[in-house]
């Protein structure tokens, strides 16, 4: 899992320097040899450019859909996730939010500025695990620093699960009750101390629960696959594991007022960086291995 930091935008930024989504769309495709029964699934880019306007016959396959080895029309792994983009901006930008409560020390029997030493833990977990990432969160302001701090030790919770030392007596019902205890602490009801960082963090910032619970996803994955036939395949499991933390990141990150950027094109610079830090991962990984 790639555990990422992400500047949202660039002042110099402009709307017009980010490609359309339908130009930077890849797609799976269904291609036939002589020979029918090879069949394989191929990456293809969609540059803008559409194959009937040159002579040749619509494809049968869209920027929105791919078509499996069976022939079936499905819904590409892009397209699934450039909804989730849509939904985290437009909420952004519209700060649709259900108000939370705030986890008060009171909620869990914390000590006096149980908060503030939650806080200071959850940094204390980023600079041991994570030093040069910590090192970056210092340029941070105090707030959006600690509220970074509770993502990541989320983060870094969720992925030991599955890559931990008992990894082995994870089960898929472990994580219905991990994603059941997430939905608490959404709503104000912390298990832990560092759950009430994170509780908190939520009640700050505009922070939506479905990146939280497509990483939880990602795990699941982790738990009853091993391989990935194509990269549509890959590339839901790289946004599960990775993507999502940057979906996290943009709400407390913020857009700076005087750029240019386009909400949506910020969480989609912020995905693209989650999956190409994913992708190295697993390339550096197959070199270890």
């Amino acid at each position: 899992m790639a555990i990422i930091l992400v500047r949202a935008a660039s002042p110099g930024l402009s709307a017009a320097d980010s490609i359309s989504h339908q130009g930077t769309l890849q797609c799976s495709t269904l291609l036939k040899t002589k020979r029918p029964a090879a069949r394989r699934w191929m990456p293809c880019s969609l540059l803008g450019l559409h194959p009937w306007e040159a002579g040749r016959p619509s494809p049968a396959v869209y920027s929105s859909l791919a078509v499996n080895p069976a022939g079936e029309a499905v819904v590409s792994s892009e397209q699934k996730v450039y909804d989730v983009v849509l939904k985290q901006a437009a909420l952004l930008k519209r700060q649709l939010r259900t108000p939370v409560l705030d986890a008060r020390p009171q909620d869990m029997d914390m000590p006096r500025n149980g908060l503030k030493e939650a806080y200071d833990r959850c940094g204390e977990i980023c600079e041991e695990y994570a030093k040069t990432f910590y090192l970056g969160t210092m340029l941070m302001t105090e707030e959006r620093r600690r509220a970074i701090w509770a993502i990541y030790v989320w983060c870094r919770r969720t992925d030991e699960l599955v890559d931990g030392p008992n990894a082995n007596y994870i089960t898929p019902t472990a994580l219905d009750r991990w994603e059941k205890r997430l939905e608490d602490l959404f709503t104000g009801r912390p298990y832990d101390m560092l759950d009430a960082a994170l509780s908190d963090t939520i009640s700050r910032f505009p922070i939506d629960i479905q990146p939280f619970r497509d990483m939880i996803e990602g795990m699941r994955s982790d738990l009853r696959k091993t391989r990935y036939n194509n990269f549509d395949e890959l590339y839901m499991y790289c946004y599960y594991v990775a993507g999502t933390v940057g979906l996290m990141s943009v709400p407390v990150m913020g857009i700076a007022t005087e750029s240019k950027a386009t909400t949506e094109s910020v969480y989609s610079a912020a995905l693209a960086l989650g999956i190409a830090n994913q992708l190295t991962n697993i390339l550096r990984d197959v070199g270890e291995e």
